[in-house]
């Protein structure tokens, strides 16, 4: 868990380090437009404006390369923990097979339509037609056909058998 902290930690640093040129740059050319306001006794709120854009744009012009090698640097970072480091940790990870021997989900995987109800086949028999829906129906829940398992095809039972 500390691991995941501190590389927040890091995230919040990284963030810091980007945003802090741009926001410098603002808070200077706003000085200078105020001080530059008061001599002059034009107190024109619009006038700061451009100067404090065309900063914050230059600002990042110039640190831009600078910013995407911080960014990469800690994106790989991440990736590095996510696929190497977490995956050994026994705390964080279920087993390889959880999800062969167990499903989870299987109560909400449901689907609503039963293929021996008698709505399936007059939609089948008639297609192009839309079924009016019976609004009791519509409000009734009725849990889902289970049926087998699809098997594979020719192409996909010869990539499993390595044919």
């Amino acid at each position: 868990m500390e691991l995941l902290i501190e590389y927040m930690a890091k995230g919040f640093m990284t963030m810091l380090l980007i945003s802090m040129p741009c926001v410098l740059v603002a808070a200077a050319v706003g000085l200078v437009v105020g001080i530059l306001q008061a001599v002059t006794q034009v107190q024109e709120q619009t006038i700061a404006a451009a100067p404090k854009i065309i900063g914050v744009f230059l600002t990042i012009i110039i640190l831009g390369v600078f910013y995407i090698k911080i960014l990469t640097q800690y994106i790989t970072e991440g990736v590095y923990m996510a696929f190497n480091i977490i995956p050994k940790m026994e705390t964080y990870v279920l087993p390889a097979d959880y999800y062969y021997h167990s499903r989870p989900f299987a109560s909400e995987m449901k689907d609503a339509i039963n293929p021996s109800s008698n709505k399936v086949k007059d939609i089948m028999q008639n297609p192009g037609k839309i079924p009016w829906v019976d609004r009791q129906e519509k409000s009734k829940y009725t849990p889902a056909y289970q049926g087998a398992n699809p098997r594979p095809n020719l192409i996909e039972t010869n990539k499993i058998l390595g044919r």
